[in-house]
């Protein structure tokens, strides 16, 4: 009871009564007043007496002021009734314009497939162009590969004429024997640089297969002596540089294993030829 006489006392109620209170106060004294008639009680009884308060000392306003207030009133009222009623104006003729949605959307549209058409002949050109650039290093590598081998012929030319005008090599001619009548070689010599070289591109000889090669010998003092095997094919052309040798009495040629023998096979004897 201390607590409601306290929560009375506290003018909470009265502030509610006059709408002086936050929600959150509001929401509080009407919870009170529902748990408690004390403060429901007293609640009424300030709301009577503001009244009563409100009663005893009213004014009654004069006579002058209540016919201003009227006067006022009619006036107003009656400015509103001399405004002028707003005619309709029929628009004959006349179409509304609505904006062409379609032409926006058209000329999108058409930007749209120019773009990528112009899209599509760049692509076209583009690829044009890189095949041709890819024909074009194509030809390069062709024209260079045959530059070098251009290159590679005449250096090798050369240095056959540079062979022929060196006095101090000398030819010799191996003719075939009755293994193979029809071979005949030619083998360049200089003692003096102990140099042998074979001429492949005047070279006739059966070919040889796989498992076999040609192997030159020179006769030394009656004794073999190993220089050099070598392949007999179609496309032979050059000088073939073969063992050196400080001197020789005569040349010959056998067809043994490939990779050469230890000595000569004589029944394989091809070609043969004296210093």
């Amino acid at each position: 009871m201390e607590d409601l006489k306290a929560y009375i006392e506290s003018g909470i109620l009265e502030l509610y009564v006059l709408g002086d209170v936050t929600p959150a106060e509001r929401l509080q004294v009407e919870e009170m007043a529902s748990k408690h008639p004390a403060i429901k009680a007293e609640l009424d009884e300030i709301e009577r007496s503001i009244e009563l308060y409100a009663e005893e000392n009213a004014i009654e306003p004069s006579e002058q002021l209540r016919n201003r207030v009227l006067g006022s009133l009619l006036t107003n009222f009656g400015d509103d009734n001399n405004f002028p009623t707003p005619t309709h104006v029929q628009h004959e003729n006349v179409v509304a314009m609505q904006p062409n949605a379609d032409k926006g959307t058209n000329f999108y549209k058409y930007a749209f497939a120019a773009c990528l058409a112009l899209l599509l002949a760049s692509a076209i050109a583009l690829y044009n162009l890189y095949t041709r650039l890819n024909d074009t290093n194509t030809q390069l590598s062709a024209m260079q590969a045959q530059n070098q081998h251009f290159s590679n012929t005449v250096s090798a030319k050369d240095s056959e004429l540079n062979l022929l005008r060196d006095t101090s090599y000398k030819l010799i001619h191996l003719r075939g024997t009755a293994k193979s009548p029809e071979s005949i070689m030619t083998v360049a010599f200089s003692p003096s640089k102990q140099k042998v070289v074979i001429d492949m591109e005047g070279l006739k000889l059966p070919a040889n297969d796989q498992n076999h090669q040609y192997q030159l010998w020179a006769l030394v003092g009656g004794k073999p002596v190993d220089l050099g095997v070598f392949d007999a094919t179609s496309d032979s052309s050059g000088f073939k540089n073969m063992k050196a040798i400080a001197a020789a009495d005569a040349f010959a040629v056998t067809l043994e294993p490939r990779g050469g023998s230890a000595s000569p096979t004589l029944s394989e004897m091809v070609v043969l030829g004296k210093y």
